[in-house]
């Protein structure tokens, strides 16, 4: 293959993508990652990118394949930072205490409360 057929992801993949790509008799660079905290910053990155595809979807099939990957990733996050099960349960908890659910669906117009913070900007941008 020559250099003008290559596609440059350099982004984490999963375990199994080298074997699929070596089976189809194709070639690619994959380097292993060593370093505890590139790991994590790579998997941060992956929470975006498959946070994204599962925002598009539409139907339930393609929903749970999307919720799985999301959760493939939080899982490995969640064993990197050591993080007990009961510390996770404790802290959904508290914050749906503090945040509420979305049973209600409750869609917010506008405030002039200014000590309440989102995620977004004012007009729903992600910052």
């Amino acid at each position: 293959m020559s250099e003008i057929n290559r596609i440059y992801y350099n982004k984490l993949i999963r375990d199994n993508v080298p074997a699929k790509i070596e089976a189809k008799r194709q070639k690619a660079e994959v380097r292993k990652i060593t370093d505890v905290q590139e790991l994590q910053q790579e998997l941060f990155k992956k929470i975006q990118e498959e946070a994204a595809a599962l925002s598009m979807c539409r139907t339930k099939e393609l929903f749970l394949e999307e919720y799985s990957d999301l959760m493939v990733i939080l899982e490995t996050l969640i064993h990197q930072l050591d993080i007990p099960k009961e510390e996770l349960i404790a802290a959904r908890k508290q914050n749906l205490l503090k945040k509420g659910g979305y049973k209600h669906g409750y869609y917010l117009h506008w405030s002039d409360d200014v000590d309440y913070h989102s995620n977004e900007s004012v007009q729903g941008i992600p910052l």
